[in-house]
């Protein structure tokens, strides 16, 4: 009895151990992508020797505020630092200062690999991110950075009638096709796949809707970004460039079809769009970008990002007046008098100077008579 109760012990001990093994196995990733014409980060080992261990969330902020040229956070230690060391090149000097970081929701790592996001034969470098802290990208003052929001929803400056002429346009970006009314929310949109078939979206289905809106969103928000940089490069001001935020739409497909072929054909879509917007933006910053995506294949109700923005305000070096128990009046009346009495000893020293320099005989030897010598 009591051999049967330590084995039944040792198997809920073993089962336990294995569901906290589950749990704490990480389903976050990072990738981080280079383009062809500058690198700032390691590649992936071809021959699979070096394997790049996990890193943090912290360690993924502090990644992207060298990337942009700002010191990483006074809190990071010594491991960390290391691990910095093997995503990015040994050039302190030469980083591109500008980043596209996103996260994307409800993606498995094997769909989103990589492979996939080899963006103009430029270099990788993936790796799970452990944890589940949420980490701050520490930033300095607004004139030192440029912030161009991915999330920001096409609906705030764009009505109906925008919103089918993007679509149109969308399609057309794409190969594929739009038919209906973006009006009643009523139309289809078809984009043929690099697999052979083709996902069919209908803004009738509340989950395809706001795949389409975050879709046409993201593209719409990027080539705003690629404006903004245009302006910038055309200005003496050489602020950092950081295009931030998250993707949902993957998300709302799987919330609604679960793991599917659905989400797969929007995340092979996604994959396609993803790869285009990075050959713009390589093409548009001289190559000198990275691109920083976070995936996470979980989806949560109401979950915040795993990268939030912190903006160090500056120490203000300005001297103020310590407030006294007198009138601006009274004060007002010292300054004018000391200006007054500086200028009237000023100017009497003035006239003396003269006087004495007319007056003065020739017989000295000074740097106005040094050519006159006289008996």
């Amino acid at each position: 009895m009591d051999v049967r109760a330590i084995l039944n012990v040792s198997l809920v001990i073993l089962a336990s151990i294995i569901c906290l093994e589950a749990r704490v196995a990480s389903s976050r990733s990072v990738v981080f992508l280079d383009g062809s014409q500058h690198r700032y980060i390691r590649s992936n080992p071809s021959d699979g020797e070096r394997k790049m261990s996990s890193i943090s969330a912290e360690e993924v902020a502090a990644t992207v505020s060298v990337l942009l040229g700002f010191a990483p956070s006074p809190l990071l230690d010594a491991k960390s630092s290391s691990k910095l060391n093997e995503i990015l090149l040994p050039s302190p000097f030469d980083r591109p200062r500008a980043v596209f970081a996103m996260e994307v929701r409800g993606t498995e790592d094997s769909l989103l690999s990589t492979g996939h996001l080899n963006s103009l034969s430029g270099d990788t470098l993936s790796t799970e991110v452990h944890g589940s802290s949420i980490a701050a990208i520490e930033l300095p003052g607004d004139a030192e950075i440029s912030v161009v929001p991915l999330d920001e929803s096409i609906s705030v400056d764009c009505d109906a009638s925008c919103l089918g002429k993007e679509l149109h346009i969308l399609a057309q970006w794409l190969g594929g096709s739009f038919a209906g009314s973006a009006e009643s929310l009523d139309g289809e949109l078809k984009v043929p796949l690099a697999s052979g078939t083709t996902l069919s979206l209908q803004l009738t289905k509340k989950a395809d809707l706001k795949f389409v809106l975050s879709v046409v969103s993201l593209v719409r928000n990027i080539k705003n970004a690629v404006k903004i940089h245009e302006d910038i490069s055309q200005s003496s001001v050489n602020p950092a460039e950081l295009l931030f935020g998250r993707f949902m739409g993957i998300e709302a497909l799987k919330e609604e079809y679960g793991s599917g072929n659905v989400v797969d054909q929007g995340v092979e879509l996604f994959q396609t769009i993803l790869n285009k917007l990075l050959d713009l933006l390589q093409k548009s910053y001289g190559g000198k970008i990275v691109g920083v995506i976070l995936c996470d294949k979980e989806t949560y109700p109401d979950s915040k990002a795993m990268l939030e923005l912190s903006f160090s305000p500056r120490t203000s070096r300005l001297l103020e007046e310590d407030s006294l128990d007198v009138s601006k009046r009274e004060v007002l009346l010292v300054r004018r008098s000391l200006a007054w009495i500086t200028g009237v000893i000023l100017l009497v020293s003035t006239f003396i100077g003269i006087y004495l320099l007319l007056n003065m005989p020739l017989t000295r030897d000074t740097l106005l008579y040094s050519n006159v010598k006289l008996d």
